[in-house]
């Protein structure tokens, strides 16, 4: 039997070089001699170790989205770009300050070769090899199949077909290459893999993006290259399982509960969000996944760690900008992007006119975008003599509806509706004043990160992530961020607007004052760094050893006869 004093944990397991687990003699580890006996559970060896022999705990992170790696990953690095959504820009944050900060870190992502430019065999086989001369190891983990390799689009028809494939290659071909200590996988896609951590003793953490899940049965999955059989007993199902082989055709796995049923830890993306689950909140959440949630919270193993936006929305460097500025020269900034954006949207030219802005899709279900449409025309109206804007850049299936009122009431020169276009999204967070976020509910949200970076106020229903990132602005005191309504109708969001119309009507030196304390707080508050730094300790937690940062001296490594 082999033991190690606490912190040495699996990091023994891989010093191969140095001692010899595997039958026959056991060699002490400082000066390779043998014990003496040939069978090695009659062997005992106890000496002291640095612990820079030991590795750093290795941490694979799987997800089907990455927005970029970094370079000192490896010449691959630069071309690895899936995004869908929020996942791939938290992924990317993610894995770069856990490698900055000198973490041990894979990453396994499937190989959309179309969207990673790798078409050709020859280019993808000459990138790899330039990885390995780069690299001791290779930390970019492909998983292969024809189902990947044509795709412009991360997610499309066949979601459950990438899903599976992804996963099989991770865990038939990537988890055995790396031998990770932690395991940290996202949302529906990546659901089988902590069952098969579980099986194996390997720690994981399961983060929850998207309420969204899909049903397989075994037979499904097996069919798909991945053997099932060994790890269906901590998959969690549609029904009460009775055994394997009953469960197999019939009972269908619920991909995203299994992953929070089985994980050592589980995360959502908003301490808030996870806390309104728990207690009750949010009819459409399926009960198999609040009961899971409900769990693995009263047990101690559920929290929540917010997203954070890209380094990219930052107004002193942010490349869509027609002006640069911070919050030294925040007034003269504005304007003058004010003005550059009403040129691009269609509004009138007016740099002192209250800008209204909407950045989400425009979805009824969750954005609450119903909510202004109720109130648009008449609020415009009434605020007809500050010259009042609303301009919408987004898409989604409210945008005609948006369209309709704007041509009924002939608004085209007070209310822009444009489809989504990143840069002059960008944009419009420095043009602005406010910005939209009625959410119904909100598993994190960034618009209301970035916004404040740019001194835009966020006008927002207060649920979820919102909860966690907008407080009530109080001039007079110096705090908050924004303006909030506690119920969800288009009277709250009316009410909340005049709240922000009342404070831009201040004296011109109040609003300055709390625009340039708002922008340098979330410059603070709302970054990456912080966000890596909730991972690593939860990491850290979960390991009961350093990630990134200097271990103990010395410890004990024993082998004692069982």
């Amino acid at each position: 039997m082999v033991g190690e004093t606490a912190t040495a944990g699996q990091a023994v397991a891989r010093l191969d070089s140095d001692v010899k687990w595997a039958s026959g003699p056991i060699y002490s580890i400082r000066n390779d001699q043998p014990c003496g006996r040939s069978n090695a559970a009659l062997c005992l060896i106890e000496t002291p170790v640095p612990v820079s022999k030991f590795p750093r705990p290795r941490i694979l992170v799987v997800t089907p989205e990455i927005t970029y790696l970094p370079e000192g990953m490896g010449n691959l690095a630069q071309r690895m770009s899936a995004k869908a959504g929020g996942l791939a820009d938290v992924s990317a944050s993610l894995v770069k300050a856990l490698h900055d900060l000198g973490a041990d870190v894979h990453v396994a992502l499937s190989n959309y070769r179309r969207m990673f430019d790798l078409d050709a065999a020859s280019v993808l086989a000459h990138e790899y090899e330039k990885v390995s001369r780069t690299l001791p190891e290779q930390r970019i983990h492909l998983a292969e199949d024809r189902v990947f390799y044509h795709r412009s689009t991360v997610y499309g028809a066949e979601n459950h077909l990438i899903s599976l494939a992804f996963q099989r290659e991770v865990i038939n071909h990537t988890i055995p290459q790396v031998r990770p200590d932690l395991i940290h996988c996202n949302d529906w896609m990546t659901g089988l893999i902590p069952a098969v951590a579980k099986r194996h003793g390997i720690p994981s953490l399961f983060t929850v993006h998207n309420i969204h899940t899909e049903h397989r049965t075994l037979a499904q999955i097996e069919d798909r290259g991945i053997d099932a059989a060994d790890f269906w007993q901590h998959l969690y199902y549609r029904q009460q399982p009775h055994g394997y082989d009953e469960s197999r055709g019939h009972n269908p796995v619920d991909l995203l509960t299994s992953g929070i049923f089985a994980a050592t830890h589980v995360n959502t993306v908003s301490p808030t969000f996870l806390t309104e689950v728990v207690n009750g909140g949010h009819h459409f959440i399926p009960d198999a996944i609040r009961n899971e949630l409900r769990a693995k919270y009263h047990g101690g193993h559920a929290s929540g760690i917010l997203n954070a936006p890209d380094a990219v929305f930052d107004p002193l460097t942010d490349p869509c900008l027609s002006h640069h500025y911070g919050s030294a020269d925040l007034v003269e900034g504005k304007r003058a992007n004010k003005l550059a954006f009403q040129a691009q949207a269609g509004l009138k030219l007016d740099p002192d006119a209250p800008l209204f802005f909407w950045p989400s899709r425009l979805d009824p279900v969750q954005k609450g975008c119903q909510l202004l449409t109720d109130i648009l025309y008449r609020l415009v109206a009434d605020h007809a003599g500050s010259g009042l804007q609303i301009a919408i850049v987004a898409s989604g299936a409210f945008h005609p509806h948006f369209q309709r009122i704007v041509a009924q009431h002939g608004l085209q020169d007070r209310v822009a509706v444009r489809d989504f276009n990143e840069s002059l999204s960008h944009l419009g967070y420095a043009a602005s004043d406010f910005i939209f976020m009625p959410s119904s509910f909100e598993p994190c949200g960034l618009p209301q990160m970035i916004a404040p970076k740019y001194g835009s106020l966020t006008i927002a229903h207060d649920t979820g992530g919102l909860h966690d990132t907008v407080e009530q602005l109080d001039a007079a005191n110096g705090t908050g961020n924004g303006f909030l309504f506690n119920v969800f109708d288009s009277a709250g969001l009316r009410w909340a607007i005049e709240q922000a119309l009342s404070f831009f009507h201040q004296p011109a030196d109040v609003r300055e004052r709390q625009l340039a304390r708002i922008m340098e707080e979330s410059r603070r508050r709302f970054n990456h760094q912080a966000t890596a730094a909730a991972y690593i300790a939860r990491y850290e937690a979960m390991l009961g050893r350093a990630v990134t940062g200097p271990a103990e001296a010395t410890v004990k490594v024993s082998s004692v006869n069982g």
